[in-house]
């Protein structure tokens, strides 16, 4: 790992002998609102909190906030049913931020985003008032200068380069032409040439071999404190170890640590049961993903046997899920993986298969998914679907140690690159067998439900 070593000096030297960033009358740690990208949730930040509090952060004062509906425009100028403005977006943080600074009596926040919640906080502090209530701004794999900056090319959408938003916030700030300005602390973190949302060809765009004009460098910013992380991918730029370890250092000026999450007993578990919303009135016009609750729905959690994800007894913990979609509190066995299985109205009974908790953690949010018709077929009676994801970060067959379900090179992921964060096996004979994946040292094992009776298997990595 390299740094921009000059920039994060001068910050070190200026924080050092202040130790944590402290806001407030209680002299606590500074809290810190944490905002996810596009289609995500507060879900994602659950490792970087936990590497937070493994260093003594307060876990009162980290807030990781969840937008109802994820997803930009596609022209964000045009109202569009399931997905936010970025007006919307802004104001969603802006009272998201009163919400904690009146809870913990601070005076300002340490704002962290991945991706397009960096375009929120950019344009909470200098068009919402957001400059007096932030400290920090540390934005994660940002397209600070677009996912493409194409002349013409749909530059109503809040991730061109040329188009009005992202020029509006890259205009100017001072004489020497930077694109940030104080009394807010700034600092990037992009990959060195990993991160699927600045590459210089529109692969990821569904433009191959057409120039995007937007380089690796994208995410940064002028005048901002600039940091390169050899071989990460776009999510790590927030949710890695490395990630962590240079926002710690941004706030505080010093070094933390550990980077390693600490164990932690008892671990209480909580969070909310989401589902995916439809394009439109008509089941076959695909999904899109939003963070409301499912009223109605059910979980049921089962300890299940390392290595087989065959279930260790009956039911741990049983809850119908109300209308604000959460579920727990519920206090987890330490070192003991689980089933999570969601039940509702209109979607596929969903088993997620997790590894042991090592840590309480209130943003357990689990997603029930539809399973198609195309996959139900093509698994026959007697067969299962089942899907590798992870969450927080992108699967590279290059840079990571990856097995599913014994084959080193998992069904749809290309050869090398960062760009695909899940695996889909299609088993015509699945009945009860298991299904184990490992991922960097990280082993989850899980039993393969039958398709034919609308069942989907999902093993979810946490790293």
């Amino acid at each position: 790992m390299f740094y921009r070593r000059s920039l994060l000096v001068l910050v070190a030297l200026a924080l050092a002998a202040c130790g944590a960033l402290r806001v407030g009358p209680s002299s606590a740690p500074a809290p810190i609102v944490f905002v996810h990208g596009n289609g995500d949730s507060a879900a994602l930040w659950q490792t970087t909190l936990w590497r937070f509090e493994s260093n003594g952060w307060p876990s009162e004062r980290l807030h990781a906030i969840d937008l109802p509906y994820p997803l930009a425009r596609d022209d964000d100028s045009k109202p569009q049913p399931g997905r936010t403005s970025a007006a919307e977006h802004m104001a969603y943080l802006s009272a998201e931020v009163d919400k904690v600074l009146q809870r913990t009596g601070a005076s300002q926040v340490v704002l962290i985003a991945n991706s397009r919640g960096g375009n929120a906080v950019r344009n909470y502090i200098y068009n919402g008032g957001g400059d007096k209530r932030v400290s920090h701004a540390i934005l994660g794999g940002t397209p600070n200068h677009g996912v493409w900056a194409i002349p013409g090319f749909r530059e109503g959408n809040e991730f061109s380069g040329t188009g009005p938003f992202l020029k509006g916030l890259n205009a100017p700030k001072n004489a020497a032409g930077d694109e940030v300005a104080g009394p807010v602390k700034w600092m990037t973190i992009r990959s060195d040439n990993n991160d699927k949302f600045a590459q210089p060809d529109g692969l990821w765009i569904g433009q191959k071999g057409t120039p995007t004009f937007v380089t690796f460098a994208g995410p940064e910013l002028r005048g901002a404190s600039n940091v390169v992380i050899p071989r990460i991918d776009h999510r790590e730029t927030s949710f890695s170890p490395q990630a962590f370890e240079a926002s710690y250092r941004f706030i505080t000026g010093q070094a933390p640590r550990t980077l390693a999450i600490s164990s932690d007993s008892p671990v209480v578990l909580s969070g909310q049961v989401t589902g995916l919303g439809l394009k439109s009135d008509d089941p076959a016009s695909g999904n899109f993903v939003n963070n409301l609750p499912i009223p109605g729905a059910r979980l049921d959690i089962y300890a299940v046997k390392p290595g087989t994800g065959e279930r260790a007894g009956t039911v741990a913990w049983s809850q119908s899920i109300g209308s604000n979609g959460q579920w727990g509190p519920w206090t987890a066995m330490n070192g003991q993986p689980y089933e999570f299985v969601v039940s509702a109205p209109g979607y596929a009974t969903t088993h997620v298969y997790r590894s042991p908790f090592p840590r309480s953690s209130a943003i357990v949010h689990l997603r029930a998914e539809r399973l198609s018709e195309a996959d139900k077929t093509a698994a026959g009676p007697d067969g299962a679907v089942v899907t590798l994801t992870r969450p927080r970060g992108y699967f590279d067959l290059a840079r990571d140690t990856l097995v599913f379900d014994g084959s080193t090179t998992p069904p749809g992921l290309p050869a090398s690159g960062a760009g695909l964060s899940t695996s889909k096996l299609v088993l015509k004979q699945a009945a009860q067998r298991s299904v184990a994946a490992q991922f960097n040292g990280e082993s989850v094992a899980a039993k393969a439900w039958p398709a034919a009776d609308n069942r989907v298997v999902l093993l979810e990595i946490s790293q």
